[in-house]
């Protein structure tokens, strides 16, 4: 009866740490955001400035076309670092959350099947039945559960093949168009 009150207190304390380890991770990958976003800010302003010292040197609108083209390259290819960045981020803020919904999950499950095995060994009789309708109930539900956590794994392992021929298209299309300039 005293073991209740303590298993409470040790549940409240792992929710406590699960919680701020969500919370860290938020805001790790909010702080890493703000200082990509930080950094391709200076950075863009820097080249606009570069750049625009640059096409104002140009003698005659052929060398300003010339020019246009060259500069574009760069700012292509720094795009989509940026978005390769923000993606990569992204990717592992979710895989750091999933960790942990892992693990609560994990943890869930445990304590359910606890309670149902002391609900089992004190049930009147005849009531087994419900029991093992309510565990049938939950390993189902736990193949569900990896069915869709693999089907998500999948789509993500996807996105990112996607996601890296994309970028290697858009910068080998950036530059065919500098080549052909």
């Amino acid at each position: 009866m005293y073991a209740i009150p303590e298993k409470i207190a040790a549940a409240n304390k792992a929710n406590v740490e699960t919680l701020l380890t969500v919370a860290n991770t938020a805001f790790a990958s909010a702080e890493r955001l703000a200082a990509l976003n930080l950094n391709t800010a200076r950075s863009l302003l820097e080249d606009a400035v570069a750049n625009t010292k640059t096409l104002l040197g140009a003698k005659d609108p052929q060398e300003l076309i010339g020019l246009q083209t060259a500069l574009a390259q760069p700012t292509v290819e720094k795009a989509v670092a940026y978005s390769r960045s923000v993606y990569e981020i992204a990717s592992q803020t979710q895989e750091e959350l999933g960790k942990v919904l892992e693990v609560q999950y994990a943890e869930l499950n445990k304590n359910v099947g606890n309670v149902l095995d002391l609900a089992a060994k004190n049930a009147p009789a005849g009531s087994d039945v419900a029991v093992a309708a309510v565990k049938s109930a939950m390993a189902a539900a736990n193949s569900a559960y990896d069915s869709v956590t693999k089907a998500a794994r999948q789509v993500a392992e996807i996105t990112e093949a996607n996601v890296a021929a994309a970028t290697n298209a858009t910068v080998k299309a950036a530059a065919k168009t500098k080549k052909a300039a």
